[in-house]
């Protein structure tokens, strides 16, 4: 008799927010579901998600709205034990290190196993200084910590010398892999994320400004919302490129926008991973990427399937766009390769290290 699944529990902040982590929870639990786990998704706040799910998974909200979490540290964390008690938890993903602040009380004495699941890179805090104890705590009262990437790992166990294990499993590629790549028979050179001063679209609005005049026809659209908004329309009008520059907001299919592009930028100051790479790899689109740390360095091949160039410096990232707009052949090539790199990304590829990992350890209750 095959031993029983572990039951999973994902616990986050919330999943009615269009950003990676949120994307990635999501993803990964309707995966598992599909192999058939038990799956909860907990979120501190807000019922509703963004994302659709799978529908066994089963996704609950502590409360309506985000909360002061210093006034209800202790309604959270009676919260998160009661729902780890009634769906008998046996492995619970802590979807960002900081939510061991509520995860590790609430689980004492339950027999849950702990795992710590890290979307930005280790040397940022966001703003938060209390990140860097949270890490702490992840690495030393966690089973596991998963990073995105080989150099991020790399930085866990050379600042903190964990005692949890720290496993590197990239992010999958949140759609099927597409069964054609991109026509790119536009003009449309596409940046996709959230608009916050992180992403460098400002930067990449200053590099429009030149490439713009040397590439008639061609436009630029930056697909996101944030709240960033105002201050990015107001660069772009002051630049002059309201005729060749567009923010239509969030995709309701964001594959729609990278089979609809020519060219892909990503133009960050810093990335944990940067899913949208793997995006539009997978849809042949070639690639203009600043070498930030961690994913774009760990994810792309500059020459073979992009071309990068350093953070916060237009005239570079003009240089490099108007490059690839210029030679359509060798665009081509980075597209062609890119999409090859893709498909090691595809959920079917790394879903079985998630598993092997939910799998390890202690037998799950009612397994023997």
């Amino acid at each position: 008799m095959k031993p029983a699944l572990p039951r999973l529990c994902f616990l986050t902040g919330t999943l009615n927010a269009v950003a990676g982590a949120e994307r990635m929870t999501a993803t990964m639990a309707n995966a598992l579901a599909g192999k058939g786990y038990a799956v909860t998704i907990l979120s501190l706040w807000d019922a509703a998600s963004c994302f659709p799910l799978h529908p066994a998974v089963r996704h609950e909200a502590l409360f309506a709205s985000r909360p002061s979490f210093k006034r209800a540290y202790a309604a959270t964390v009676a919260g998160i034990r009661r729902h780890l008690r009634a769906h008998k938890t046996d492995v619970l993903v802590q979807v960002d290190p900081m939510l061991a602040f509520f995860a590790l009380p609430a689980a004492l004495g339950l027999g849950v196993r702990h795992v710590a699941w890290e979307h930005c890179h280790f040397d940022k805090d966001l703003g938060k200084p209390a990140r860097r104890l949270a890490r702490r705590l992840a690495a030393r009262f966690c089973e596991a910590v998963v990073v995105l990437t080989e150099r991020d790992r790399r930085r866990w166990l050379e600042a903190l010398r964990p005692r949890s294990a720290v496993v590197c499993i990239p992010n999958p590629l949140p759609f099927s892999m597409p069964a054609q790549a991109a026509p790119r028979t536009g003009r449309t050179v596409l940046a996709v994320g959230r608009l916050v001063t992180a992403k460098g679209f400002d930067v990449l609005l200053r590099a429009w400004a030149e490439v713009a005049p040397q590439a008639p026809g061609w436009r630029l659209t930056i697909a996101g919302e944030g709240e960033e908004r105002a201050a990015l329309e107001a660069l772009r009008d002051e630049l002059g490129l309201g005729d060749s520059v567009t923010l239509p907001g969030i995709y309701e299919d964001v594959t729609m926008a990278y089979s609809q592009a020519s060219i892909f930028c990503l133009s960050s100051r810093y990335e944990g991973f940067g899913l949208v790479l793997i995006e539009a790899m997978a849809f042949g689109l070639p690639i203009v990427s600043t070498d930030c740390e961690t994913g774009p360095r760990e994810l792309l091949e500059p020459g073979c399937d992009a071309l990068m160039v350093p953070v916060d410096q237009p005239t570079e990232l003009a240089r490099a766009l108007g490059h690839l707009i210029g030679h359509p052949g060798e665009a081509t090539a980075l597209g062609k390769t890119a999409r090859e790199k893709a498909r090691t990304y595809s959920p079917e590829q790394l879903i079985g290290q998630w598993e092997a990992l939910m799998r390890q350890g202690r037998s799950p209750r009612g397994g023997q």
